[in-house]
C-alpha cells in the first residue's frame, strides 16, 4: 500500500515533469518472477524504472540509507523501504554478497520483480563497466528467474554531481527481451559459468545503451580517477611550493 502511494506521488511526479521515454515495456512479464539488470549511471536510475512499470520492483540498497540517527534519517529509512528497496550492509565482503543473494531470492520466491546494478556501483563516467558475477548469475541460476536486460539513458544527465538542482531533460528507458539461463541449473557454484552469464547480460546492456564498454570494475575504475585527482593536486601543491608554475618554468620576475 505504501509502495503504491509512494509510486503514484513520486512516479507521477518524475513522468510529469522529466517525460522519460520506455521502449520494450512489452518484454516485462504480467507476472511472475523476473530478474532486471541495468547499468547504472545515477541516482535518480532507482526512481525512474519503478515509475514507468506497472509491477513493483524491488531494488537493494546500502543499509546506512535505513539505519542513519536522528528524525532526517528516519525519514531516509521510510522513504527507501516504501520506494521498495531492501537493506543490504554492503561493508563485509563476501557476508554482504551473500545477503544480497538471499534477498533477491526471497523477492522473486513471492513471484516479484527483482532489481540488481551489475556492475555494482555508478559508472564513474558514463561508460558500461564489467559486471560482478557473484550476484547476478547466482540469483539467477539458483531462482531460475528470467534476466531482463535494462539501458538506463541520458539518467547521469538529469543532475550532474556537484548540481543542487536537476535538468529538466529527457532520458530514455530501453528494456531488452528476456534472457533464459536454465541451461545452466545446478552449477551456480562455477565461477566461469557465473562469469559467462554475467558478460552475456553485460553484453545485452552494452547493446540496448549504446555505451563504450570498460572491461574493467567500476569500483576500480573509481579509486584509479580518486588516484590520479590526488597524485595531480600533490604535483600542483609540490609546484607551487617550489615556485613553479603549472608548466614547470619559474615564473617571470
Amino acid at each position: 500500500m505504501f509502495y503504491g502511494a509512494m509510486k503514484l506521488s513520486i512516479g507521477g511526479s518524475l513522468k510529469l515533469a522529466f517525460r522519460p521515454w520506455v521502449e520494450g515495456l512489452e518484454n516485462i512479464p504480467a507476472e511472475g518472477p523476473a530478474i532486471l539488470a541495468s547499468n547504472h549511471l545515477s541516482f535518480s536510475d532507482s526512481f525512474f524504472l519503478p515509475a514507468v512499470l506497472d509491477r513493483k520492483i524491488t531494488f537493494i540498497a546500502k543499509q546506512e540509507y535505513f539505519t542513519s540517527p536522528g528524525v532526517k534519517g528516519k525519514l531516509t529509512a521510510a522513504f527507501f523501504k516504501g520506494v521498495g528497496q531492501l537493506p543490504v550492509d554492503r561493508s563485509g565482503g563476501r557476508g554482504a554478497g551473500e545477503a544480497a543473494i538471499k534477498s533477491g531470492l526471497e523477492v522473486l520466491e513471492r513471484g516479484e520483480l527483482f532489481g540488481i546494478y551489475p556492475e555494482g556501483t555508478r559508472s564513474p563516467d558514463g561508460r558500461l563497466y564489467r559486471g560482478k558475477p557473484g550476484g547476478l548469475a547466482r540469483v539467477a541460476l539458483l531462482s531460475g528467474a528470467p534476466v531482463i536486460p535494462v539501458a538506463m539513458i541520458d539518467t547521469e544527465k538529469v543532475q550532474p554531481p556537484g548540481k543542487v538542482l536537476p535538468k529538466m531533460i529527457k532520458p530514455g528507458i530501453r528494456i531488452g527481451r528476456p534472457l533464459d539461463f536454465s541451461r545452466y541449473h545446478g552449477m551456480d557454484g562455477d565461477r566461469f559459468i557465473l562469469r559467462s552469464v554475467t558478460d552475456e547480460v553485460m553484453y545485452k546492456i552494452m547493446e540496448l545503451s549504446g555505451q563504450e564498454y570498460v572491461d574493467i570494475y567500476a569500483t576500480a575504475a573509481k579509486r584509479q580517477i580518486a588516484e590520479d585527482a590526488k597524485r595531480k593536486a600533490e604535483e600542483e601543491k609540490a609546484a607551487k611550493a617550489a615556485g613553479l608554475d603549472k608548466a614547470g618554468k619559474q615564473p617571470e620576475a
